[in-house]
């Protein structure tokens, strides 16, 4: 699970403009990441661009997800990672991330605001957070911890049910064992009820 991209933009009537956004590509090629950042860039905007008002969704290509929420405010939000991530984290943290945003920076600057002129630092630090989902996010952590409580309980059943076994071969030996010592009883009071000791 990896976020690669966080981004902050607005939508305008005739462009989207992109306000702030944060990049992790060292997973790219050093040659390459430049290019990459550009390309999600673009796709950021394209899909703020073709995104209605209070709207949110996940658009995929190729093994990537690109998950967008525009606010009704024209403030919009998107994440760009891999197919394994929580489409419910993302949307949680753009939540969060347009907020934040909308508390810090000021309305008027939306619309003319560009990534140098913006004075918002917390989306690196947000993008870093959120690359593990079960510690950024409450929920996604209760649900990776009932999986183990899951498993480590399925094992121990699994394991109580061999015991279980055993225990049942043990009792079935135990009742021809005392079948047997009940056989073995009377036979032995036969044989001493024959013989009368002085």
């Amino acid at each position: 699970m990896k976020l690669y991209s966080l981004s902050v933009l607005y939508k305008g009537e005739h462009k989207v403009v992109l306000l702030k956004a944060a990049y992790d590509v060292s997973s790219f090629s050093f040659f390459q990441r430049s290019s990459v950042q550009e390309f999600m860039t673009f796709t950021s905007q394209l899909i703020v661009e073709r995104s209605a008002k209070g709207s949110r969704a996940s658009v995929k290509e190729q093994e990537y997800l690109c998950h967008v929420y525009v606010r009704n405010d024209n403030l919009a939000g998107v994440v760009i990672a891999d197919s394994e991530y929580p489409s419910r984290v993302a949307f949680t943290l753009l939540e969060k991330v347009l907020d934040e945003f909308s508390k810090h920076v000021d309305r008027i600057e939306w619309p003319v605001g560009s990534p140098a002129s913006i004075h918002y630092t917390a989306l690196d630090d947000y993008l870093s957070r959120y690359q593990n989902p079960r510690e950024a996010d409450p929920m996604t952590k209760v649900q990776a911890e009932l999986d183990e409580t899951k498993i480590i309980l399925h094992n121990t059943m699994e394991s109580l049910l061999e015991r279980g076994e055993r225990l049942d071969d043990l009792v079935s030996k135990s009742e021809v064992l005392g079948t047997q010592s009940k056989a073995f009883y009377k036979t032995a009071r036969k044989q001493n009820s024959c013989c009368a000791i002085m």
